[in-house]
């Protein structure tokens, strides 16, 4: 268990904070851990109806943790990143965002698969996962285009642009963009006005929303393969060497 990732729970409604605003909430394996049980517990009882994820300070999330995820070696047969991507892909209730700052990477990704994204004006949102030697995750590959449309798409995850607040909403990315001090407590209504809502009308409206979800399941398994084999490659390592050397990447 870690204490970045801190859980509470009021009037059926959950939060949880992704807390590590000293490295900009950069999301180790351990954090993904307890991001995944969380969502496991609110999913499988009754004690709350909804449930929003954010981050302390003003930053949602830089995304993984690349010094972590470049030394793991637990050999997991499903390492708790592909957890917690499966625990937000599955989760049969509504699961809610208030994105409080830059969303990077997975903080990006996992918008993708919750039912009510919410933004502060401050926020940003981008995927470099090219830019990292590596390969879009979460089924952003098969998602996002589908929401924004594949210039777009490819915009963001090949030539790397960040969207503001403002375009993420035009691209339909967020519901509605607050001003930063005016998020929390905005998400925390729609968060009461959800978990006051019928349960089952709720699910069985959100199973009808996102339809089949085949085709988003092996679109995983398929970026997770590929994932998986450029956290092992030269390009990876050449980024995150040039990461923490301060320099530009240079690939053979």
């Amino acid at each position: 268990m870690t204490d970045h990732i801190q859980i509470s729970t009021q009037d059926r409604v959950t939060f949880l904070t992704i807390a590590r605003p000293d490295k900009k909430n950069a999301i180790t394996q351990d954090m993904y851990a307890a991001m995944a049980k969380a969502i496991e517990d609110y999913d499988r009882t009754d004690d709350a109806r909804a449930f929003i994820i954010t981050g302390e300070g003003d930053m949602f999330t830089a995304g993984n943790d690349l010094q972590d995820f470049s030394t793991d070696d637990s050999g997991d047969a499903e390492p708790p990143v592909a957890r917690f991507l499966r625990a937000v892909r599955d989760c049969e209730k509504p699961l809610i965002a208030a994105v409080n700052g830059p969303a990077i990477g997975v903080g990006l990704t996992m918008l993708l698969h919750c039912d009510l994204v919410y933004a502060a004006r401050s926020a940003t949102f981008g995927a470099p996962f090219v830019k990292l030697g590596l390969v879009p995750e979460a089924a952003s590959s098969l998602l996002l285009p589908a929401a924004v449309g594949m210039a777009v798409a490819n915009d963001i995850l090949l030539a790397g642009r960040t969207l503001t607040a403002d375009e993420a909403v035009s691209f339909g990315l967020v519901a509605r963009v607050f001003a930063d001090d005016e998020l929390a407590s905005a998400v925390q209504k729609i968060g009461q006005h959800v978990a006051a809502s019928a349960p089952n009308a709720l699910k069985f409206s959100k199973q009808l929303i996102r339809g089949n979800r085949t085709e988003i399941e092996q679109q995983m398994e398929d970026e997770a393969k590929l994932f998986v084999a450029q956290l092992k490659s030269p390009d990876f390592r050449e980024s995150v060497a040039a990461m923490m050397e301060k320099r530009q990447p240079v690939y053979a």
